[in-house]
């Protein structure tokens, strides 16, 4: 007889036992499993699931949902269904826990067309001119109270951590100061705390310091200008692990530069994922945006953040159409030859008679002409906006700013290149009812618009930053 049966209760005893610890070892803890969502959308935007080929994601055309579907249906899946209780969660997972919260309380916003907020609010976002005010605010709620980022501290003066702060590139140095300043509210303490990551170099001062002067044909070559932003993602990419983690997708820049577009060109697999903030937002030259930020055109006049508020009263607009700049581009040489000079109402000048403002001209004019130029971006829209008067955009292929928030059509009016000659017959054509609610939300939306420093809550500055949260509020990097 074998010694199991000679002590039948010893057997029994290490049977349970061992019973016992299968189950314990075995099944998964309640308490410890957690939830993942793998990509949201801001809003009503279209997203799709992860590339099972890395470990980040990145919006797609084939598989699309909306923000609704994510939050609320099968996308919710469990990633884990054993854990340790005690184990503490890394810096990434608690960043992207921290972003799945905010896609809660935008889509709670959505669904009770409300907000919610620890504090008085001083302005509330509503009105035609948004395509979503509760989403809006509440995702503006969200980034004020949530949103960090790192501005890379590697490199000097004056290729990096520098730019213009006035003139047609002025908004390019403001942004750069307004991410760097110590008392900047979004500004992570450690990288690790970062949603996002700023790599500071000013393109325009590149160009000023590498190029200028510009001797030769093969002196405008964009090589040296890919060469340094290059060199300086190769520097952060081998010091820290972030780039490499999501592949550049938590990255950006910021430039108003022309030749900011081409930064990516030189190796475009290392820039697939990386978020250019530009102002000439080109979608025929590769600007994408639902990966890339427009950002607004503003001449910034020296020792100034604008220019002065000289706009009329409706009632006190005589001009019909105004326009005046140089003729570059493949747009402005066809709108002077039909309109340049020859009508009291439709008033276009290549160069304004002497004793005429150009800021009071555009204050006392109805629509306001902004033709592109050179590059699709023109400071006209934005002069425009702080002048009442109501924008005609005339460009092709132009990404507008803000236009994931902002309903462009209830305060502005694009015209077609080919529609120049007609100009005069389209605007006569506008109820003087429909122009004078344009021109209400023209002054509502200048908000949006307006420079401050410091940046202040709505304004230019916190719209480009609440552009660049949307986007990474759109993939999620795999933990």
């Amino acid at each position: 007889m074998t010694g199991s049966f000679r002590y039948p209760a010893v057997f029994l005893l290490i049977t349970l036992f061992c019973l016992l610890f299968f189950l314990l070892i075995f099944t998964p803890l309640s308490s410890g499993n957690y939830l993942s969502i793998s990509l949201v959308s801001s809003f009503t935007e279209p997203f799709a699931n992860p590339e099972k080929s890395s470990n980040y994601s990145t919006p797609s055309s084939t598989q699309v949902a909306s923000l609704d579907e994510a939050l609320t249906s099968s996308m919710y899946r469990r990633i884990r269904h054993r854990v340790n209780s005690t184990k503490e969660k890394t810096s990434l997972e608690r960043i992207e826990e921290d972003l799945a919260k905010a896609r809660a309380s935008i889509l709670e916003a959505i669904q009770s067309k409300n907000y919610s907020s620890e504090k008085e609010e001083s302005f509330i976002p509503r009105g035609s001119i948004y395509k979503n005010p509760y989403a809006f605010h509440q995702s503006h709620l969200e980034m004020m109270k949530r949103f960090k980022m790192w501005s890379y501290e590697e490199g000097e003066q004056p290729l990096v951590h520098f730019g213009p702060m006035n003139n047609i590139y002025g908004i390019e140095g403001h942004f750069i100061d307004e991410i760097e300043r110590e008392g900047s509210p979004f500004r992570a303490t450690h990288p690790d705390e970062a949603h996002m990551f700023f790599l500071p170099f000013s393109v325009a001062n590149i160009v000023q310091y590498v190029y200028l002067p510009i001797t030769k044909k093969q002196d405008y070559h964009r090589d040296r200008l890919q060469q340094i932003a290059m060199d300086y993602i190769s520097v952060v990419a081998h010091k820290y692990p972030y780039w490499n983690r999501s592949k550049g997708a938590d990255h950006f820049m910021a430039s108003c530069h022309d030749w900011a577009p081409e930064i990516s060109v030189g190796k475009p697999e290392l820039f697939r994922n990386f978020i250019r903030v530009l102002c000439n937002a080109n979608t025929s030259e590769g600007f994408q945006p639902k990966r890339d930020v427009p950002l607004p055109e503003i001449f910034v006049p020296t020792g100034k953040l604008g220019p002065p508020n000289l706009g009329q009263a409706p009632n006190n607009r005589q001009i019909l159409a105004f326009f005046a700049g140089r003729v570059h581009g493949p747009i402005r040489p066809i709108l002077l030859e039909h309109w340049k000079d020859k009508d009291n109402e439709v008033r276009v000048h290549e160069k304004l008679p002497k004793g005429m403002n150009y800021t009071k001209l555009m204050g006392q004019s109805r629509f306001c002409l902004c033709p592109s130029g050179f590059e699709v971006a023109s400071p006209r829209v934005v002069e425009a906006l702080y002048a009442g008067c109501v924008p005609v955009l005339i460009s092709d292929n132009y990404s507008l700013p803000f236009s994931d928030i902002l309903d462009w059509s209830q305060f502005s009016l694009q015209v077609p290149v080919a529609k120049i000659p007609e100009i005069k017959t389209i605007l006569q054509a506008i109820p003087n009812e429909e122009y004078l609610k344009m021109q209400r939300r023209v002054l509502k939306v200048q908000r949006h618009f307006v420079l401050n420093k410091p940046a202040k809550p709505f304004d230019v500055i916190h719209m480009v930053l609440h552009s660049v949260w949307l986007r990474r509020l759109n993939f999620k990097i795999e933990t």
